[in-house]
């Protein structure tokens, strides 16, 4: 199994409020780009856009510890949407037949592994930052 390596190190804040806050700044940069939804383009997909509607509502859905340990892989998960061309891990959704789910594997600059999932909706060929998270 191939992983991608990034070039960013995870967040190192502890507190809930300092980890959301950092991540916060790193979205309000990329939102700062666009009028529109924020988005960042996808080597893989041939520079197409992955959006973050998903992210936030499924993140709201974790217990408080489980957000932190999420949260923190934030901005290595943006690195490897954005370089990595290695193929990943992808499932039909068993729940819904329209959709794709995509699962990236990526290494911390500290060699920390961890999961990107990017989901895919076959029908408008959107694709979506669904969770980003350690390896257990």
């Amino acid at each position: 199994m191939t992983v991608y390596q990034t070039k960013t190190k995870k967040l190192s804040e502890t507190n809930y409020s300092e980890v959301k806050k950092h991540a916060a700044f790193i979205l309000n940069q990329i939102k700062k780009r666009t009028k529109r939804r924020p988005y960042i383009r996808s080597a893989y997909f041939n520079k197409q856009k992955i959006f973050f509607d998903y992210f936030w509502i499924h993140l709201s859905q974790k217990n408080l510890r489980e957000r932190i340990r999420r949260l923190r892989y934030f901005p290595c998960a943006l690195d490897l949407i954005r370089n990595s061309r290695i193929v990943p891990v992808s499932i039909e959704n068993a729940d819904n037949r329209n959709e794709m789910l995509h699962r990236f594997t990526g290494k911390t600059k500290d060699k920390e592994v961890f999961f990107v999932q990017i989901k895919e909706s076959k029908r408008g060929d959107k694709k979506y930052l669904m969770s980003c998270f350690p390896k257990k």
